[in-house]
C-alpha cells in the first residue's frame, strides 16, 4: 500500500552517519586568556600584530593546541567535514512559500503585559487606514539618523540610513494600501539589516570604520534582503555590529556601542547587537542578523527578544563553514513570518533550490514525537537555573519526554569552533585587505589581536577541528534518529548579560577571551554542526550594576532542517513565558505607532528636520 502524505519519511542530502559514542571527554583546564583593554589594548595590539612569537604564544595559551591531546585512534576514524550543510530535500517541485496571512498569525491581545507591536499589528492598521507606512517612516527617521544635529539615543544602533530611499519606499507602500493591493503581510513594515548583508544602494562595512574608497556601493541586495524588499518591507538602513562579527558584546569603537535597552550599563550582545537593540527598543518588529558563534541568539537573549539561527546555508550561502543569516524579532510570530518569507528556495541556486520550502500548513504545535534533552550545568549565574527548571517542567507537563544526551569532547569542540571561525576570518582579511602592505590596517585593536592569533592556526590543527566536527555531527545524528522531534535545551548564555567594564572600554574596545568563551558555552554547537537553533526570552534577573533587570534567554537546538518544529516549540514556550512571569518592555521602548498616529492627526505638523 502506498504511503500517505503524512507518513513520507523526510529525505536529506549530506546527513551524517548516526553513530553512538561513549561519553568522551578530557580533563578540562581553566581558561587563561589575558584581558586587554584601554591603552594597554592599543599598545598590545600594535605589538601582537608585529611579533609572530607573541601570536604563537597567545594561540597556544588559548588552548587551541588542545585537539592534539585527543587520542588519534579515535579521531582517525572520522574524515574531515568542512561543510556542515545538511539539506532536507523537497518532495515536490513547488518552490512557493506557505501562505503567510492574518488568519495564520492573528494579533496578540491588546491588554497583554509588556506587549510589543508586531508585523500583524502594522499590517492590520495599514489595511484599515488607521496608520500609514509613510507616517511610520517619518516618525522613525528622527530616532534613527546619526546625521542630524541632535541624534536620539537610538541612533547608535544604526551605521547608515538613506532618507530618500526610505521615504520613497514608504510612499509607494502607502499608495498600495490605499489601492487595496499590498504586496504581502510585511508591506510597509519597518525593518533594518545588519551591516554584513548587502543592501542595494548601501555600502557593506562589516562594522569596520568608514572608507568609501574601499567599501563599494552594493548594486544588488543579498537574497534574504531582496525577498524582504519584494514583500514591501521598509529597509531603514544598516545596523551596528561588532566589527567583523568577531565577538559577542557588540563593542564597536568605530561607530559607537549601542547600550542594552533594559540597562544601559550592559552590552546588547553581539555581533548582531544593533539588530537586538532596534527590536527590543520597539523601533522595528524584526531585523536581519547573522550568526557565526551565537551572534543572533546572544543579542536576542541579552535584549529579551526572539532569534533564529537557521540550518547552515538555509537562507543563503555566505561562504563560511559556521556563519548563517537569520532574523531577530519581537514575537514568535514575527520571527516565523520573517523566516518563512526569507526561506523561499532560490531556483537559480544549485544548493538553495534543493531545500524543502517551509512546511504547509504552518505548525502551531510541535510534532507528535516530543523529546527534550537538557544540555546545561548548574554553574549558570544565580537565578537562571530556577527559570530553566520551571520552563523545562512546563514542557514535561505538555507532552515532552526528558532524555539524556552527551557531546563528545564538548570543551575541545568549542575550541575547534573558535579556531575554525578565527582562521577563516583571518584568511579573508588577508585576501581582501584595505592596505595590501598591512592586512591589519583599518581593524580596531581588539580585532588585530584576535585575527593575529587566528592566523597562526596550523593546517594540522585546522584539520583536527574538522575531524572533530564530523565526530560530533555523527553523535548528534544518532540522537535525532533515536528521538524524533528532539530539541536540545539550554540557557542561551550561562551569563546574566555582560556588564560594560568602563567607558574607556567603549572608546578603545576590549578583548576578554575567557568571558567570550563562557558566553558562547552553548551556542557554538549549532554553528559548528550546522543545526538550527532558536533563542526565546526566559525571564529577567537582577543586575550586577546599573538600573533595570537584565533579560536572559532559553535556547533550543534541533535536527537539521527542523526550523518548523523549533518555531512551534517557541510558540509553546511563549505561551508559558507570557503566562508565568509576564513580559517587560525596556525603559527606553518607543511607541512608534502612537507617534505615527499623532503625525497623521496633526495635518499642520512640520516635517522632521532631517538634514
Amino acid at each position: 500500500m502506498a504511503e500517505s502524505k503524512n507518513e513520507i519519511t523526510p529525505r536529506f542530502s549530506g546527513y551524517p552517519r548516526a553513530v553512538e559514542l561513549p561519553n568522551l571527554r578530557l580533563r578540562n583546564t581553566e581558561d587563561a586568556n589575558p584581558v586587554f583593554r584601554g591603552q594597554l589594548l592599543v599598545i598590545g595590539a600594535w605589538l601582537v600584530s608585529r611579533l609572530g612569537f607573541v601570536q604563537k604564544y597567545l594561540w597556544s595559551n588559548a588552548g587551541f593546541d588542545g585537539l592534539r591531546k585527543i587520542p588519534q585512534k579515535q579521531l582517525s576514524k572520522y574524515a574531515e567535514r568542512f561543510d556542515p550543510t545538511v539539506i532536507p530535500l523537497s518532495l515536490s517541485t513547488s518552490l512557493n512559500p506557505p501562505k503567510v496571512d492574518l488568519e495564520s498569525f492573528p494579533r496578540q491581545p491588546e491588554g497583554l503585559s509588556g506587549r510589543f507591536y508586531s508585523i500583524t499589528d502594522y499590517h492590520t492598521m495599514y489595511l484599515s487606514g488607521e496608520l500609514t507606512p509613510l507616517a511610520v517612516a517619518e516618525s522613525l527617521l528622527p530616532l534613527i539618523l546619526r546625521t542630524i544635529d541632535h541624534p536620539s539615543r537610538h541612533s547608535t544602533a544604526f551605521i547608515t540610513s538613506h532618507i530618500q530611499a526610505i521615504l520613497e519606499a514608504a510612499e509607494a507602500s502607502t499608495e498600495r494600501y490605499k489601492a487595496g493591493a499590498p504586496l504581502s503581510i510585511i508591506d510597509g513594515v519597518p525593518t533594518a539589516i545588519k551591516d554584513e548583508n548587502d543592501v542595494a544602494g548601501y555600502r557593506t562595512t562589516g562594522g569596520r570604520r568608514k572608507n568609501d574608497d574601499f567599501f563599494e556601493v552594493a548594486e544588488k541586495s543579498t537574497r534574504p534582503v531582496q525577498l524582504l524588499e519584494d514583500g514591501g518591507a521598509i529597509i531603514l538602513g544598516k545596523l551596528n555590529m561588532h566589527e567583523l562579527g568577531s565577538d559577542t558584546t557588540n563593542n564597536n569603537p568605530n561607530y559607537g556601542t549601542p547600550r542594552n535597552p533594559y540597562n544601559d550599563q550592559y552590552y546588547t550582545g553581539g555581533s548582531s547587537g544593533g539588530a537586538g537593540y532596534v527590536v527590543a527598543a520597539g523601533l522595528v518588529p524584526f531585523a536581519l542578523g547573522g550568526d557565526g558563534g551565537g551572534s543572533i541568539r546572544i543579542p536576542a537573549s541579552f535584549c529579551g527578544v526572539y532569534g533564529l539561527k537557521p540550518s547552515h546555508n538555509r537562507l543563503e550561502d555566505i561562504g563560511s563553514t559556521v556563519t548563517v543569516t537569520g532574523p531577530l524579532a519581537a514575537t514568535i510570530d514575527d520571527l516565523e513570518i520573517a523566516y518563512r518569507i526569507m526561506a523561499v528556495p532560490d531556483p537559480k541556486d544549485p544548493i538553495s533550490s534543493l531545500f524543502a520550502p517551509p512546511q504547509t500548513p504552518i505548525l502551531k504545535e510541535p510534532g507528535p514525537s516530543r523529546y527534550i534533552a537538557e544540555l546545561w550545568k548548574s554553574e549558570c549565574e544565580s537565578g537562571m537555573d530556577l527559570l530553566m527548571n520551571k520552563a523545562c517542567s512546563y514542557f514535561e507537563k505538555n507532552g515532552y519526554e526528558r532524555v539524556e544526551v552527551n557531546i563528545p569532547y564538548a570543551k575541545e569542540g568549542q575550541l575547534a569552533h573558535a579556531m575554525t571561525i578565527l582562521a577563516e576570518m583571518a584568511a579573508r582579511a588577508k585576501a581582501d585587505p584595505m592596505n595590501p602592505q598591512d592586512w591589519y590596517s583599518g581593524l580596531n585593536p581588539a580585532n588585530k589581536v584576535l585575527l593575529a592569533v587566528g592566523a597562526q592556526t596550523p593546517a594540522q590543527d585546522y584539520l583536527l577541528a574538522q575531524q572533530l566536527r564530523n565526530m560530533i555531527m555523527q553523535q548528534l545524528a544518532y540522537y535525532f534518529k533515536k528521538y524524533p522531534g528532539l530539541v536540545i535545551v539550554s540557557p542561551t548564555s550561562p551569563m546574566t548579560g555582560w556588564p560594560i567594564g568602563s567607558e574607556a572600554d567603549l572608546k578603545h574596545g576590549v578583548t576578554d577571551g575567557n568571558t567570550s568563551i563562557r558566553n558562547m558555552e552553548y551556542v557554538w554547537l549549532a554553528n559548528f554542526c550546522g543545526n538550527p537553533a532558536i533563542s526565546c526570552p526566559l525571564g529577567y534577573l537582577e543586575p550586577k550594576k546599573g538600573q533595570g533587570k537584565v533579560p536572559v534567554g532559553i535556547m533550543a537546538m534541533g535536527e537539521w532542517g527542523s526550523e518548523d518544529n523549533l518555531l512551534a516549540w517557541g510558540r509553546m514556550h511563549e505561551k508559558w513565558f507570557l503566562g508565568d512571569s509576564g513580559r517587560l518592555r525596556p525603559s527606553n521602548w518607543e511607541d512608534v505607532v502612537a507617534s505615527a498616529k499623532t503625525r497623521m492627526e496633526a495635518d499642520n505638523l512640520p516635517k522632521p528636520a532631517l538634514g
